[in-house]
């Protein structure tokens, strides 16, 4: 269960007041994997990053009774002049977790070959992301906070990625931000719309997208 109690978030632009989460107060169940959704520019990822606890909420609390993920493709996470095995090692000392065991997975798992052992600084954006990616992944979390699941990869590479997703969410819930509806219903039963600051739950995941397409129409 994650739990919004009047969350409200806004940004300057321009000298004017931009308001992206507006006194929300929903509570979303566990057991679910949630689509989020909303154009571009909505604040999905403001929001993600409020819930994942990197950003502070101008109002209002997070309360979360399990673990959550950071969002997944966060790669400012990861520290540029360290390299990918020591960012993995200090990732899985902050959560607990083997250290050698997680190390084994996503070197494995993310196919970075002697990168793996190199500056982060020197990686590119799809090296990033499959680290991240693979990480995540490699650590049990009772939520996870994804970016588009398989947006990095060759063909394979996107076919393990969402192989090794669905394993986990046959036992973890998720918030799922795609652009992609086919992506949405392969991993997704609910959805959540954002728009004008406001958040809306859908039991339905059809429902929700219906929602969302009318609201870009």
């Amino acid at each position: 269960m994650i739990r919004l109690e009047n969350l409200s978030k806004s940004f300057w632009v321009r000298g004017q007041r931009k308001v992206v989460i507006d006194n929300v107060d929903i509570e979303l169940p566990s057991g679910r994997s949630l689509a989020l959704l909303g154009r571009n520019g909505a604040g999905k990822s403001t929001l993600m990053d409020i819930i994942a606890g990197l950003q502070k909420p101008d109002t209002g609390r997070v309360i979360s009774d399990g673990t959550v993920s950071w969002p997944v493709g966060f790669g400012a996470s990861f520290h540029r002049e360290l390299t990918g095995a020591q960012n993995v090692r200090f990732i899985a000392r902050v959560y607990g977790v083997d250290t050698d065991a997680l190390i084994a997975f996503v070197e494995d798992f993310a196919e970075l070959g002697k990168h793996f052992h190199m500056p982060v600084r020197s990686y590119s954006q799809g090296m990033r992301g499959r680290l991240t990616f693979g990480t995540s992944m490699g650590i049990h979390f009772d939520t996870y906070l994804v970016d588009e699941v398989t947006a990095v990869g060759d063909a394979a590479f996107k076919r393990k990625s969402r192989a090794v997703f669905q394993e986990r969410m046959k036992v973890s819930s998720a918030v799922l931000v795609s652009h992609e509806m086919g992506q949405v219903r392969q991993f997704c039963d609910a959805g959540i719309v954002l728009e004008n600051g406001k958040v809306t739950y859908f039991d339905d995941l059809e429902e929700a997208i219906e929602q969302h397409q009318s609201l870009l129409s």
